[in-house]
């Protein structure tokens, strides 16, 4: 009840992209956790052309950011957000009516490209919507997303029990509803006219050396928020023998974030900086990786049901405190971007911040799984837990030290009405 009355304190605008959101992640992880057994079992593919396909949709999306951004600032966030979601369709339904490579390379390419429209879209349009009250909308903005998450795949493990054709259709007609829902109800912002070239505004964001600074100090958030899909569900399932443990750990979260998210944004609003949250985050994000290498490198059972229990334990105290991690730190990440520039430049602040962070959790994430291979290999299920602290404490570091030389912003005053947007941020 307590964020169905926030969500209700918030303009009709912010109202409909955490609906958005929340269908967005639903669709999104309906399917493609089950794409790649979908391109090995029942296509043939081998695992190479698995891993193309794969590759080619997440560099569409993560090399594409900036360009989201850009047409959010200079055509308006309201019309790309639509037609993201109006490609998202299209994409994922060719994934299911596509059995031959070039129509799942097409696929992948559309459904990536989408991505990167409203990804930065939706958070432009969210920080200009909030204006004062961005660090409470971004917050309900995680709870929304992480429910998504959670629905999302045991959605699509029902689905599958029909085919997977069934649920790829079945995320297609999410995003059909999201665009024709957007395109009815989703109020158009006046859009300020463009001064100068698209490339002049990434040449200011990036010549912005705090906020370029910023941007590589989050890849230790993005890089451990990714291990929710990787390193912690494997734990999980090698701790106690069994595969279902792996969904212990979204539950975990999807709890946590329903009834603590709110609270502790506001809590933590008026205690102290933003930049100091964000680092103490980060440091728990780091911390989150020790309980669960107490457990690491277990023979993964069979295990009796006491003993499954006991070593379930430490992952799922990992998980919640990664989750706390995340919730403390990734609204007031949100809340800052925007004022590292001017307002005019918000989309392409935050394009820019997920292409450069994006690509720099990429190669975070290729040292984890580097370190999954070699810990397996020599008897150390250790070492990724230790490589994944190890990134959050160098990230909770590099924020701190933007914050001892005053690189940061600060985020805009409260409004004095909920509702009221348009000031600049300071």
């Amino acid at each position: 009840m307590r964020t169905w009355r926030e969500m209700r304190s918030f303009p009709l605008a912010v109202r409909l992209l955490l609906v958005n959101q929340l269908g967005v992640n639903t669709g999104f992880y309906l399917l493609i956790p089950y794409l790649a057994t979908h391109l090995t079992e029942n296509l043939g593919m081998s695992a190479a052309v698995v891993g193309v396909v794969l590759g080619v949709r997440n560099l569409s999306q993560q090399g594409l950011f900036i360009v989201g951004g850009s047409a959010s600032d200079r055509l308006g966030a309201r019309g790309v957000i639509i037609t993201g979601c109006a490609l998202r369709t299209v994409g994922f339904a060719l994934f299911a009516l596509g059995d031959n490579l070039a129509v799942l390379l097409g696929a992948s390419v559309l459904s990536g490209f989408a991505g990167a429209l409203f990804n930065p879209a939706v958070r432009a349009y969210l920080a200009q919507e909030a204006d004062g009250r961005r660090a409470e909308a971004f917050a309900l903005f995680n709870v929304f997303a992480t429910t998504g998450a959670l629905i999302g795949p045991l959605l699509g493990s029902a689905l599958l029990l029909v085919d997977f054709r069934t649920s790829a259709l079945t995320a297609a007609g999410i995003f059909a509803v999201l665009t024709v829902a957007q395109a009815l109800a989703l109020p158009a912002r006046r859009v300020e006219p463009s001064q100068g070239t698209i490339l002049a505004d990434w040449r200011e964001v990036l010549g912005n050396r705090a906020f370029v600074a910023f941007a590589l100090a989050m890849v230790g958030m993005f890089t451990l928020e990714n291990q929710l899909y990787l390193l912690l569900p494997d734990g999980a399932r090698q701790a106690t023998g069994w595969d279902g443990a792996a969904g212990l750990v979204f539950l975990v979260g999807t709890l946590a974030s329903l009834t603590l998210q709110l609270r502790l944004t506001r809590a933590l609003k008026e205690r102290g900086t933003r930049s100091r949250w964000i680092a103490t985050g980060l440091g728990l994000m780091a911390l989150a990786f020790l309980p669960p290498a107490l457990v690491a490198g277990g023979s993964g059972g069979p295990y009796g049901t006491v003993d499954a229990v006991l070593r379930a334990l430490p992952v799922l105290a990992g998980a919640l405190l990664l989750y706390l991690g995340l919730m403390i730190a990734q609204p007031f990440v949100m809340e800052l971007i925007p004022g590292f520039g001017r307002p005019e430049l918000t989309g392409s602040h935050f394009g820019i911040f997920y292409v450069v962070s994006g690509f720099a959790a990429a190669a975070g994430n290729g040292v984890v799984g580097w370190a999954m291979d070699t810990g397996e290999q020599h008897d150390a299920g250790w070492l990724p837990w230790a490589c994944c602290a190890l990134f959050g404490l160098a990230s909770a570091l590099g924020v701190a030290w933007l914050r001892r030389l005053g690189s940061l912003p600060t985020p805009p005053k409260p409004a004095v009405s909920a509702t009221a947007s348009g000031r600049k941020p300071s």
